[in-house]
């Protein structure tokens, strides 16, 4: 017999412990089988889409694993389709073997709906094309694709898409389609479910269907005439009644990714376009979308920002139905603890710093415009209103972008200000919950009440105001496995929201967090509706069980992710993935996320008394994880909490190597100059004899000795020349010229002298003086001892290149320049850590050639323009912010500049791009398929179209 629930009572379940190995509810319901080990499912699967495309290896496993979310299971098999007729046999095999499959792709997900123990199909791989269509008014994506990479497309037609999470660095359009994605800016009128036009879906049975064509709603019918019929059944039920009716309209009034998207039934009448609208939001339980089409949204180009301050949420709160109504675009809510964490940043605005209020609220407004004009009426006219709002404090609208992005830092950086600071083992927990907007104030209060009632320190509560979305962040510990204080919030968490007719998940998805509640949210009748829409399109259960729906009270429970303590760089780690798509190993070996998340399941096999899967876990390692890893610092520059994994691995490979590598690189730093010079003079005797042998020679000795041993590549250039020499007692800088152009000489057609001798070329045409450091031919950077971990090595080079230049630049008075970005990196790094130990004074200024150049432009007339140069930014450049210069640089000297929106670091990291090609050819392979794009779009090979490619040097 079933009990009946009305929405919002309360069947509260018991209190206990978290369920670890729970991992066989997520076996296909209808079957009695949980999932098996995978071998027979993974044979079959290699037969179906290629041996390279399946995976049962440990490491890869556990690598894939994980997401954002406070979930893990790992997957009996990792498979990578490459179309969706692959898909369509992956499901057809899955169902034979009784297997669940979960597709995953930017693993950003925080609800738990992106995990399987069964097979994870990877769709981040193999499905990441963009079309831009009519000019940008539309775009057809794949789900591999990440926001941020569409945006780019459409960026110059002043398009974007309309959903626009937080996380759009790192999510891609596969979450956002089933998540029904929408964020800060977008509210429900151009979210996911009201922008995407039409899809190519999957269905479990094999049919695959494109809802534009225009015999898909006839196809759709004939093929799955249960669906289609059930389809119009559901609908006759629910516009029947009318109860139902009013509650779909209330729940969807709001942001709400609760449950299946029930309004799509009272949207529309054609089964197929019902279907479509319920696939939105359905996390992947109804159907694999193959390809989306969105209509796009304008990006107004002029914009007016201001933080307004209130004596309390009460007050926040209630103006923010009369911003709206004045065509505010944003209004971010900020509550007291939030403003109080935001003042821990170094670069909070001093507004927010000098605040002196009991119980401050504030609001991030946001005013855009197609016109100046149009925005300086808009601004007048908030300014009015603003008059009338009770702020505590006088606002002023600033257009200022950096002050903006100051604004906007503060906002976003809340995250991680309290991940950051999070105590080590636990698990950062961020949630969102929605609710009417007159609710707003006092639904802030009592959950800000809660969360401290539960022992939550400094509960951090911010939101999108106009849509009643407040999202908040807590600490939790799973690894004692008591969850009782985390029972007994999310039940009072849900009394909380259902009481005040809100919605348990606005943005992030049901989930598996909250798919025992949904029957709570929606009652009996529209639950069953929500069953029965699963039963009909996944009658075999196949499709990612446990997520969205469960019949379980205390499902949300299980398989409870512990993050057990590793090292700094790995405790400190979110999951939440921003750092992969600027990795240029994620599509070779592993990301830095998953460098770290290896590396706690092994942690956490050890401590279970497990060596033997911690072994396994680890087995590969060292390949994967270390040696392909460009240790490049871009993941740096994603990371909401500062993780630099290439710092970890720095460590890892100076354990790896020993004394007695130790000693050969500090050998090394003692006879540089002797040592770059035999270098280059090497590689100028290879490029003198015919390289087919010589490559063969440098593969036997590296599949003798291993490959340590750099490799040779007939493309490589000849050996370079001695660094350039030169004294001046009225220099203006220094030149610190980089080694790498004694080791490899300029490519053809370059300039003869190299980076250094161009360099020297446009200064002294500007009419700069320069000089050179004394013993400039045995110093380095330090980068190749650093990049290594050789730690004594770069110690000595360390003392032997400061004197110099500290004598050089007269203590400081003038600049230094290098003419490599990636060594002025390197540099830089090295003359801090000298200041911060007191070797060297802190007024040692190093400046990238880049930046350098830049600032000689008015002194330079050009005297033939280039018609198109494609840039390849340099992630030491783009960690320098010197990227615009880079770009102005080219503007000055080509009628056309174009920057791939593929562009990423080239992962030749010095000599890493020589020990492992593979890195920098698969680092390599999106930046080069962007130009050939641009190349084939206007006509390569025309005098007018010629491309010269500009590349700050990347050592």
């Amino acid at each position: 017999m079933t009990t009946r629930t009305t929405p919002g009572s309360r069947p509260r379940p018991a209190a206990g412990t978290a369920r670890r190995g729970a991992a066989a509810a997520d076996a296909a319901p209808g079957t009695d089988a949980a999932p098996g080990t995978g071998h027979a499912l993974a044979a079959e699967l290699a037969d179906l889409l290629g041996p390279e495309a399946v995976t049962t290896r440990p490491l890869d496993l556990h690598a894939k694993a994980h997401d954002a979310s406070h979930y893990l299971l790992v997957p009996s098999v990792v498979a990578a389709p490459r179309s969706a007729a692959d898909v369509a046999g992956l499901l057809a095999a899955a169902a034979r073997h009784a297997t669940p499959v979960t597709f995953r792709s930017g693993g950003t997900s925080l609800s738990g709906q992106a995990l399987t123990a069964g097979v994870l199909a990877d769709t981040r791989r193999n499905f990441a094309g963009i079309e831009v269509l009519d000019g940008g008014a539309r775009v057809r994506v794949q789900p591999g694709a990440t926001v941020r990479a569409v945006n780019a497309r459409l960026a110059r037609h002043r398009r974007a898409l309309g959903p626009d999470p937080a996380s759009e660095i790192a999510c891609t359009v596969g979450g956002v389609v089933a998540n029904n994605s929408s964020g800060m800016h977008c509210g429900t009128e151009a979210n996911t479910y009201r922008t995407l036009t039409s899809m190519t879906f999957v269905l479990p049975s094999g049919t695959v269907i494109d809802s534009a064509d225009p015999a898909a709603s006839a196809v759709f019918a004939a093929r799955e005439p249960e669906l289609h019929e059930g389809l119009l059944r559901l609908r006759r039920r629910i516009l029947a009644s009318p109860d139902s009716v009013a509650r779909i309209r209330h729940q969807f009034s709001m942001k709400n990714t609760m449950g299946y998207g029930l309004n799509a039934f009272l949207d529309f009448e054609d089964p197929l376009e019902i279907f479509v609208h319920l696939v939105i939001g359905s996390e992947g339980t109804l159907a694999f979308v193959a390809e989306a089409v969105f209509a796009t949204v304008e990006v107004k180009p002029h914009v007016a920002a201001g933080l307004l301050v209130f004596p309390g949420v009460s007050a926040a709160a209630a103006a923010v139905p009369a911003l709206v109504a004045a065509g505010a675009d944003t209004a971010e809510l900020m509550d007291a603890v939030s403003l109080r964490v935001s003042a821990r940043l170094p670069d909070c605005p001093e507004q927010i710093r000098a605040l002196d209020l009991p119980d401050p609220a504030a609001l991030l407004v946001e005013f855009t415009a197609g016109t100046a004009e149009e925005l300086a009426d808009r601004a007048a006219s908030a300014d009015a209103l603003f008059a009338g709002l009770g702020l505590a404090l006088p606002v002023e609208m600033t257009r200022d972008p950096r002050e903006r992005a100051a604004l906007w830092k503060v906002r976003k950086g809340l995250y991680s200000t309290v991940a950051s600071a999070r105590p080590s083992g636990t698990s950062q927990l961020l949630e969102d919950i929605a609710v009417p907007v007159p609710a707003l104030a006092e639904a802030s209060r009592d959950l800000a009440g809660l969360l401290a009632h539960h022992g939550y320190a400094d509960p951090v509560i911010f939101g999108h105001a106009k849509d009643g979305n407040l999202h908040f962040m807590l600490n939790e510990d799973f690894g004692s496995g008591d969850t009782r204080r985390y029972e007994d919030f999310t039940e009072d968490l849900v009394d909380l929201v259902l009481g005040a007719g809100g919605t348990l998940k606005a943005e992030h998805g049901t989930g598996r967090i909250m798919a025992p509640y949904v029957r709570r949210q929606y009652g009996d009748e529209l639950y069953e509706v929500m069953q029965e829409i699963k039963r009909l399109a996944d009658p075999r259960g196949v499709l990612n069980p446990g997520a969205v729906l469960s019949d379980d009270p205390r499902s949300y429970l299980d398989d409870l992710k512990v993050t057990p303590t590793v090292e700094e760089e790995v405790d400190r780690c979110v999951e939440c993935g921003y750092c992969e798509p600027v990795c240029p190993s994620r599509s070779l070996t592993l990301t830095p996320r998953q460098r770290i998340t290896l590396r706690r399941d092994a942690e956490q096999a050890r401590a279970e008394g497990n060596e033997e899967l911690a072994r396994q876990i680890m087995d590969g390692y060292d390949y994967s994880g270390v040696s392909t890893c460009a240790v490049d610092g871009m993941c740096g520059t994603a990371c909401p909490v500062g993780i630099n994994t290439g710092d970890l691995v720095r460590r890892l490979r100076a354990d790896a190597a020993g004394p007695a590598g130790s000693a050969a690189w500090h050998a090394a730093a003692r006879g540089w100059g002797a040592a770059s010079r035999a270098g280059g003079a090497a590689l100028s005797v290879a490029k003198a004899l015919p390289s087919a042998p010589i490559e063969g020679a440098a593969a036997l000795v590296r599949k003798l000795l291993g490959e340590g041993i750099p490799a040779y590549d007939g493309g490589l250039p000849g050996g370079g020349s001695a660094r350039p020499r030169r004294r001046d007692d009225a220099a203006e800088a220094v030149l610190f010229a980089a080694c790498i152009g004694t080791m490899f000489g300029p490519e053809a057609g370059g300039h003869p002298g190299g980076a250094s001798g161009a360099f020297l070329d446009v200064c002294d045409r500007a009419g700069v003086r320069l000089r050179t450091p004394e013993g400039l031919g045995s110093l380095c950077c330090g980068t190749p001892w650093k990049s290594k971990g050789m730690t004594s090595g770069w110690e000595h080079m360390r003392s032997t290149v400061v004197p110099a230049l500290v004598e050089a630049s007269e203590g400081g008075r003038l600049p230094i320049v290098v003419d490599a970005s990636s060594c002025a990196e390197g540099l830089a790094v090295m003359l801090r850590s000298a200041a911060e130990s007191g070797s060297a004074p802190a007024a040692l200024r190093v400046v990238d050639a880049v930046e350098f150049a830049a600032g000689l432009l008015p002194r330079l007339p050009v005297g033939r323009r280039i018609p198109s140069v494609a840039l390849h930014p340099t992630c030491s450049g783009t960690i320098a912010g010197t990227t615009p210069q880079l770009a102005a640089i080219a503007a000055h000297v080509a009628d056309e500049v174009f920057t791939p929106a593929e562009a990423g670091c080239c992962a030749f990291a010095g000599d890493r791009g020589l020990l492992h090609p593979e890195l920098t050819a698969s680092a390599t392979a999106p930046e080069a398929g962007g130009i050939a794009e641009a190349e084939r779009a206007r006509g390569a090979g025309s005098p007018s179209t010629r491309r010269a490619t500009a590349r700050a040097r990347s050592g």
